[in-house]
């Protein structure tokens, strides 16, 4: 059974397919592996009882010969910033820790008439904003890379031959802010999760974890229930192993939604990858611009390697400029802070969430309520937000940011109208920091660190990917990125598919001894 658990989906259904393994079975596996792995703090709620209902209605179907797709019976863990019926939904925040939505996300509902079942909801910075899950009410996320839970598993070279020496250090960030989710599934907990991604949430953890992670083009899946952050940014990200399984998540998830007049109005084709894939037609280009002071060694042999293997291949590897990028990091901050002073006025103390206990005035009651609800790092952002929102600030700052957005998408056209296929980027500047690295910085310098390469996609409401190519010389995982025009994720995955193919990034097995049976 611990096999299984690093079995890709695929692999996972033919075996629920063909009745030699029951969905149950894999469900209590899962579950316990969550206890084993606990330290590592990925869940905010393991959702043992929901799991165990919803794996026995698929045993049923197994047993009648109706099971509902490759999805079913599949373990899956949602961030906990989406709505879930009958159970929390908190935000890593105090002022939601007592919340119980009385719906579902859209994107719950569509992986549950998949028959997917839910392990749990995951760890995240407060109300998404961070990019290590370090700022979260519950505590910090860590990092299975470098952890002392690693020596649970085995890992192996693409040749199959184990890694046998790790360099133990002080325990690492996850990423963030769906540095949870991450966790989940590098860890074997869950065969895919759902992160939310506005500046780079999903695809920066998948960095840090040696994971795939999807940001779809905006508008392609639906965001009703996905509690907001930057409305016009914000898309549900896919968190997996492989390519494969991310190809799986998303044709369960995408498509138009009545409940999200956002969401493009044409049906969804879902994607088929090729079995065999030729890149030798592709335009790639190389932004310069990412080549940025701080960028390490190792990821920039990394972008330097996977360049010189798509060449190789027979792509074209262009140098290309995108000349606003310098100003993104800047626009995208003023303009998350405006959304969040907005988004996160309903927050009052009155209508849901948490309430002050002693006050004299509503005036009194909702100051009390939101300094007691929210850590420092949200009242920071809201604060500076009223500032930009003021009517004497509104036009020399969100107008200004809405203006220069417009120019940072339109250095995107102008390379997709220059024949230019995809992009290539690093991910993540470094490998994963080690938590007093991290927090050495406050949360806003962090994140004009982490989000730089990962921002501009959002920006543009582009869809990116992050694949991982190698470890480190500390043994931790090193990442790139790929940007493709919106709507093109049937280029974007099988480009990636490639690079996955080629690199062949180290994976990790479950000790058959780390689990009761």
């Amino acid at each position: 059974m611990n096999k299984l658990l690093s079995s890709s989906i695929r692999e996972v259904s033919r075996r629920i397919y063909d009745g030699a393994v029951r969905p149950s079975d894999i469900c209590e596996t899962c579950v316990k592996l969550t206890a084993l792995v606990k330290p590592l703090n990925a869940y905010v709620t393991v959702t043992s009882d929901v799991a165990g209902e919803q794996a026995s209605d698929a045993d049923a179907r197994q047993r009648r010969n109706s099971l509902l797709g490759q999805l079913d019976g599949i373990p899956v863990a949602i961030k906990d910033n989406y709505c879930v019926k009958g159970g929390p939904t908190t935000c890593a925040s105090r002022m939601l820790a007592n919340f119980s939505p009385g719906y579902n996300a859209t994107v719950y509902e569509r992986l549950r008439k998949r028959g997917a079942v839910l392990i749990g909801k995951t760890n995240l910075d407060e109300f998404a904003m961070g990019s290590g899950t370090v700022d979260s009410l519950y505590g910090p996320t860590k990092n299975l890379w470098g952890s002392e839970v690693l020596s649970q598993f085995y890992s192996y070279e693409s040749d199959g031959s184990p890694i046998n020496e790790w360099k133990k250090d002080a325990w690492r960030i996850a990423g963030g802010s769906s540095g949870g989710s991450a966790v989940a599934v590098a860890t074997g907990t869950c065969y895919a999760a759902l992160g939310s991604d506005t500046g780079g949430s999903t695809r920066n953890p998948a960095s840090y974890c040696g994971l795939i992670g999807l940001k779809p083009t905006y508008g392609l899946v639906s965001r009703y229930g996905l509690i907001p952050l930057l409305n016009s940014m914000d898309v549900p990200g896919i968190l997996a192993r492989t390519v494969d399984d991310t190809v799986l998540i998303l044709n369960a998830i995408a498509g138009p939604d009545p409940a999200d007049p956002t969401t493009v109005q044409s049906e969804y084709v879902p994607i088929n990858l090729p079995k065999t894939i030729d890149v030798s037609n592709l335009r790639i280009g190389i932004p310069k611009e990412y080549g940025v002071r701080g960028i390490s060694e190792e990821v920039q042999a990394c972008w330097d390697e996977v360049s010189r293997h798509l060449e190789e291949a027979g792509a074209s590897i262009v140098p290309v400029s995108l000349p606003h990028t310098d100003y993104s990091i800047v626009c995208y901050s003023v303009l998350n802070r405006c959304d969040v002073a907005s988004n996160l006025a309903c927050y009052d103390g009155i209508e849901y969430g948490h309430r002050a206990d002693e006050w004299s005035s509503a005036h009194e009651l909702y100051k009390k309520t939101r300094s007691e609800g929210f850590n420092d790092v949200v009242k920071g952002r809201i604060l500076v937000g009223n500032y930009f929102l003021l009517a004497e600030n509104y036009k020399e700052y969100y107008v200004k940011a809405m203006k220069m957005r417009r120019l940072i998408a339109q250095d995107f056209d102008a390379l997709w109208n220059g024949n230019i296929d995809l992009l290539l980027t690093p991910t993540t500047l470094t490998e994963a920091p080690t938590y007093d690295e991290f927090t050495q910085l406050d949360n806003q310098t962090q994140c004009l660190i982490q989000d730089h390469c990962t921002q501009p996609a959002n920006m543009a409401g582009l869809p990116a990917i992050n694949v991982p190519i190698k470890l480190s010389r500390r043994g931790l995982p090193l990442s790139l990125q790929l940007m493709a025009p919106i709507f093109h994720e049937q280029r974007l995955l099988t480009a990636a598919k490639w690079i996955e193919q080629t690199v062949r990034f180290p994976r990790l097995e479950l000790k058959d001894s780390c689990l009761l049976e």
